[in-house]
């Protein structure tokens, strides 16, 4: 298997035309708009998408607000908890006034509620208004956030606006596998992979290259299995992702991008959605002919299969027997929408 590292500009090292890549690089797709997203601008597009989706459903933006703008896993379920508190104190005391005020100056609402984003817009979103009040025994008016009394309906949905925000959780673009179908290739093993796939700045590309050209003379000197094991480790840490192809039976390839900790069930789950017959059963075998299970629990930086590998797929025979018996498989394994864009490896 051959891979070959692209560097920036600045490195010294030449910079190939992205067209010679395997892939032009790493995407994501934004869950709430569908639009597909570089790594870099994946975050800026995320929180726009969820500002915008403010006008379809406030209660729900703010939620996501809440559970993705802010990266504190225990500050945000602090606040959940305070702002589950209010929610409860309100539904077991619908007629006291008080538990429908909270006072915006209020050193635990500010500490743990007001500081994380999206929080003041949940509460909005739950029928609470800003209003300047009066405080007895102070000269000066107060801010609160107040809400009417309310009545068994409307108790009823603070409950499931409750409940919403504590099993929110962030709003996460999603890894654009960007299937490609192509034709049976002998430079099926070859892949020239975008700076993207790896965890590792261009000045240590750099030197990754370098430690490369060495490989042989260290391949060549004897080494313990713990020194081996070690670089491997070291190795795994390198890559973000993967780019793994899978040669079908017609000898047409099948490729996609994945996370180097994903487990080998996603790349199962990929094939089977690309197949025109995803329903039959099939083994894929990384390229040292080693068996992949679909319910293995291994990620592909766990078994070799990072930064890019070629797999192959075999029918399960007794199946294949049946189908034969009963006519013939379908002429073609990949769906057309595939196939109508397979290309020409090179």
């Amino acid at each position: 298997m051959r891979f070959i590292i692209s560097l920036l500009q600045g490195s010294n090292v030449p910079v190939k035309d992205s067209a010679c890549f395997s892939v032009s690089g790493v995407y994501f797709i934004c869950p709430l708009t569908g639009a597909v997203l570089t790594k870099s601008e994946r975050e800026v597009r995320i929180k726009e998408a969820i500002l915008m989706h403010f006008e379809k459903d406030p209660l729900e933006a703010s939620i996501m607000m809440i559970h993705t703008f802010n990266k504190d896993r225990e500050k945000v379920k602090a606040a959940v908890d305070i702002i589950s508190r209010y929610v409860d104190n309100i539904c077991k005391n619908p007629t006291e006034e008080k538990y429908r005020k909270i006072k915006v100056s209020n050193k635990v609402f500010q500490e743990k509620v007001s500081c994380l984003e999206g929080s003041r817009e949940f509460l909005q979103a739950a029928g609470f208004e800003f209003t300047v009040l009066q405080v007895e025994g102070k000269e000066d008016k107060e801010e609160f956030l107040v809400l009417a009394e309310q009545d068994s309906n409307q108790l009823e949905q603070l409950k499931e606006m409750k409940d919403r925000l504590q099993k929110g959780e962030p709003l996460r673009p999603q890894l654009d596998r960007q299937p490609q179908a192509f034709r049976s290739s002998p430079h099926a093993t070859h892949f020239e992979l975008p700076l993207d796939f790896y965890n590792l700045t261009a000045e240590e590309l750099k030197k990754e290259q370098q430690l490369r050209t060495e490989a042989v003379e260290r391949n060549a000197m004897l080494r313990t299995k713990a020194m081996r094991e070690r670089e491997e480790q070291r190795e795994r840490r390198k890559y973000n992702y993967t780019l793994l192809r899978v040669r079908l039976p017609d000898e047409n390839l099948l490729q996609g991008t994945f996370l180097a900790r994903e487990r080998v069930a996603a790349l199962y789950k990929f094939v089977r959605e690309s197949l025109v017959d995803g329903w039959q059963p099939f083994e894929l075998v990384a390229p040292g002919g080693q068996k992949l299970k679909d319910d293995e629990e291994v990620a592909f930086n766990e078994c070799s299969l990072v930064p890019a590998a070629l797999l192959s797929l075999s029918w399960d025979a007794a199946v294949q027997a049946d189908i034969a018996a009963a006519g013939g498989p379908s002429p073609s394994l990949l769906k057309p929408e595939l196939l109508e864009n397979i290309k020409n490896l090179v």
